[in-house]
């Protein structure tokens, strides 16, 4: 049956949507809900359906579209579009039978991944796929299974050399090792290209912070000619489609702030798996605000992160670190790219923590090549940071990217000070966090906040224990509201 198009100007963030008039859809018997397959000049699209009870919406012998399905077929207002019906995705099947807690073969693992990468499932049917693996969990095959079917259902990348990379499970503010590990490793001659996704619940990602110093969203074409010339990029990896579907999994993840360890795990190796790289670092920081809040859970991750990565054919270690507190002085894109550089350039007020934390996992990596025997890794990476190699390489991966115009850091910005003499005992990640955000990061690349008083520091009453900067004053405001309730540090 044909409709004529009508353009509702809507776009639904990835999913495709139709909408019919209600007499329309009770003529075909349809339902919202029901998938239905869109045909223009040979190209398809399956459609989740939703029903108009308007006519002035959408009227009789038109089917409105949103902006994702005009652009899957090429198709403008009142243009002409063939419907047919077509039943639920065979993986609505496979989620329910992981609902009772059947453990899930390749061929279904599949099918549910080629569906979501697709967007043939509703948000409702993804967060029952991920309800399902949260109450029923994952078994190691079912989710090297799950990696495998990720990757297939998107794009493999093969950089030239021998590659290597690493990820942090995340949960500490100003963690951002990665983009001193890069520069060290690559100049040390090897290959590590880091694609990255941007922050979702923290104050800065890899991307976000680095976009201050480059460009970061790169074509494809353009991120292999960066890794050609320089061994390594750090960029937004979303152009490279890399298991597409383990992005769209984590969006339905995020309000309800829930990642099963199964698909934890698939996430991870199926990014790195996805750039074959050969030896992977894992980063498991261990605290009361991270993914691994014991030590019981950290090592049941170190474990099965190893064993997965054996059943892929790759070389994973994984390190257990402190989580329980920043790294770094900065909060926020800019004041973390500022930290980064600082090390860079041996800067001897830069962070002492970040720099250590930094050139351990840098020699870790190295270590894994085997071009370098235990204990020489390490000072191999402190050999190249203090050279100054590792300085000249970020700027080389910085002029092959796009150097950006370094953002300014907020005018607005407020002392918060201690109200007694002691000594910090205590800083909450996720307060942290989250004032670095209401202050505007990481959308304001100048907003954060720069730590005064590390952990175990001694501090004066009166003294400064951080500085909040915003963009605007309305930020800082809201801020300030939110610290008078919990300044995120304890003072004893």
């Amino acid at each position: 049956m044909k409709f004529r198009v009508k353009d509702m100007d809507i776009a639904s963030g990835g999913i495709l949507i139709a909408i019919l008039n209600q007499k329309d859809a009770a003529k075909l018997d349809l339902h919202s809900g029901d998938r239905i397959l869109l045909r223009n000049d040979g190209s398809e699209a399956t459609c989740i359906l939703d029903i108009s009870e308007s006519d002035k919406a959408v009227p009789e012998g038109k089917i409105g579209l949103f902006e994702e399905v005009l652009d899957r077929l090429r198709l403008k207002n009142n243009s002409m579009v063939t419907l047919r019906f077509t039943g639920k995705p065979e993986s609505v099947v496979h989620i329910r039978d992981k609902l009772y807690g059947k453990r899930l073969a390749y061929q279904e693992l599949y099918h549910i991944m080629d569906d979501i990468t697709h967007d043939r499932l509703t948000d409702i049917e993804k967060t029952y796929f991920v309800s399902a693996g949260l109450v029923n969990g994952w078994n190691t095959d079912e989710v090297v299974d799950m990696t495998r079917a990720m990757v297939e259902t998107g794009k493999r990348v093969k950089f030239k050399g021998r590659t290597l990379d690493k990820h942090s499970i995340g949960g500490v503010p100003g963690n951002r090792t990665t983009m001193l590990i890069i520069p060290i490793v690559a100049a040390a001659g090897f290959t590590i290209a880091k694609t990255s996704s941007r922050a979702i619940t923290s104050p800065a990602g890899t991307a976000d912070t680095m976009e201050c110093l480059a460009n970061v969203e790169l074509p494809e074409k353009k991120i292999k000619q960066v890794v050609r010339k320089t061994k390594a990029c750090m960029v937004h990896g979303g152009a490279m489609n890399l298991a597409p579907a383990d992005d769209k999994i984590i969006e339905v993840e995020h309000p309800l702030s829930v990642d099963p360890e199964g698909q934890l795990l698939a996430s991870v190796m199926a990014k790195k798996y996805s750039v074959t790289a050969r030896h992977v670092l894992i980063d498991v920081p261990m605290g009361k605000s991270t993914k691994a809040n014991t030590w019981k859970k950290a090592k049941r991750l170190r474990k099965m992160f190893r064993l997965v990565g054996k059943k892929l054919g790759m070389d994973v270690r994984v390190i257990i670190t402190d989580g329980s507190h920043p790294i770094g002085n900065g909060i926020g894109p800019l004041l973390e790219a500022e930290d980064v550089m600082a090390v860079l350039r041996n800067d001897p007020l830069a962070s002492e923590d970040l720099r250590r934390k930094s050139l351990m996992m840098a020699g870790i990596l190295l270590e894994m090549t085997g071009k370098y025997k235990k204990g020489k890794g390490l000072a191999k990476a402190r050999e190249i940071l203090e050279s100054g190699k590792a300085l000249k390489k970020m700027e080389e991966i910085i002029r092959a990217q796009g150097r950006k115009k370094r953002p300014k850091l907020g005018v607005f910005c407020h002392h918060v000070c201690s109200g007694k003499i002691g000594r910090v005992s205590q800083i909450d990640n996720d307060v942290i966090a989250k004032i670095a955000r209401i202050a505007g990061a990481p959308a304001d690349k100048g907003a954060g906040l720069f730590l005064r008083k590390k952990i175990h520091e001694v501090v004066k009453k009166g003294e400064s224990l951080y500085t909040v900067y915003a963009e605007n004053k309305f930020k800082l405001d809201l801020a300030m509201e939110f610290i008078r309730k919990n300044t995120g540090y304890v003072v004893k």
